[in-house]
């Protein structure tokens, strides 16, 4: 019964990836993309899809970005040092790890994947791609403390752990 649902294909362009980065190789700078983009490598520095496209990025488990990703498709299996904003479909596997904030439309998440930061869930997806709003502190959207905010954010640049 419940394990014998047939899915139905999300994207079309799942399968297909135009541009692979290597494990390999390391990019230094933003990245601009459209159709899909598969990273097994390194990127430093800002991942953005071209806008209005239907494109798909998928960092694999080997996979690192330290800036923050753009995207209406976004599958994470590695590790990402950014925000991530997903204005269609987010997919957290279960080697994902983010270190800052998410922005998401639709999620999925599998057991053992890890967000350090917040989950925003927004449903308009032109709010998702403008980067001139501003950007939701952490710690700021559950307290109107300004003492709460003010260790919070200082607990996430001392590394997060807290007593």
């Amino acid at each position: 019964m419940l394990g014998k649902k047939k899915q139905k294909p999300r994207r079309p362009t799942t399968g297909h990836f135009d541009t692979l980065i290597s494990s390999r190789t390391t990019v230094e700078g933003d990245v601009q993309f459209s159709g899909g983009l598969h990273v097994d490598g390194k990127v430093h520095g800002k991942v953005l899809a071209e806008e209005g496209s239907e494109a798909v990025l998928r960092l694999s488990e080997i996979g690192e970005i330290a800036g923050d990703i753009v995207a209406p498709h976004v599958i994470i299996n590695g590790t990402v040092h950014g925000d991530v904003y997903a204005s269609a479909h987010l997919e957290l596997a279960e080697k994902a790890s983010i270190n800052g904030n998410v922005y998401y439309n639709l999620i999925e998440m599998a057991m053992g994947a890890s967000v350090n930061g917040n989950l925003v869930h927004q449903r308009e997806p032109a709010g998702l791609l403008t980067q001139d709003q501003p950007r939701v502190k952490s710690g700021s959207v559950a307290s109107d403390e300004p003492s709460a905010v003010a260790e919070t954010e200082a607990d996430v640049e001392g590394g997060g752990k807290s007593e």
